[in-house]
């Protein structure tokens, strides 16, 4: 079944359709939902990070909106600040870090949306972490070993 893009807004602080989820105690709000495209925010506090991944079949976007955050972009470390947009093609090894002592406020989308919305939905306040790799294998996210985050 198809989804097209609906016209609209989605207002600060919120999700499409009023949803939230909370991934390891990162805040995320999807803005936009359609084949083509996911948008959604993420707030991560300091410490908090996504490990490194790769989606085979989506590019993937971030708009950094406040605060920095330190990407392992294929390898190479670097940081992106307020106003930065990193690209990521698919197939490229990617995680992001929040290091600093402020908290991260970021827009990122893939293109196109695939299984991530559906992999949010079954991720939304599950801490098993073994259970969140499989499941984020089963939707196109393939975490790399730990050591791929040194």
């Amino acid at each position: 079944m198809s989804k097209p893009l609906e016209k609209g807004i989605t207002e600060r602080t919120t999700g499409y359709e009023g949803v939230v989820w909370n991934i390891l105690g990162q805040v995320y709000y999807p803005k936009a939902v359609c084949d083509s495209s996911f948008a959604f925010e993420t707030n991560s506090m300091p410490g908090q990070h996504v490990p490194v991944h790769i989606h085979p079949n989506q590019d993937e976007f971030i708009l950094v909106q406040e605060g920095e955050l330190e990407l392992k972009l294929d390898g190479v470390w670097s940081k992106a600040r307020a106003g930065d947009l990193v690209r990521m093609p698919a197939g490229i090894p990617h995680g992001y870090f929040n290091k600093s002592d402020k908290p991260v406020k970021a827009l990122f989308w893939v293109s196109p949306a695939g299984k991530l919305q559906e992999l949010f939905q079954a991720l939304d306040n599950l801490d098993d972490v073994e259970r969140i790799v499989e499941l984020s294998a089963q939707h196109d996210v393939e975490f790399l070993a730990p050591e791929a985050n040194d």
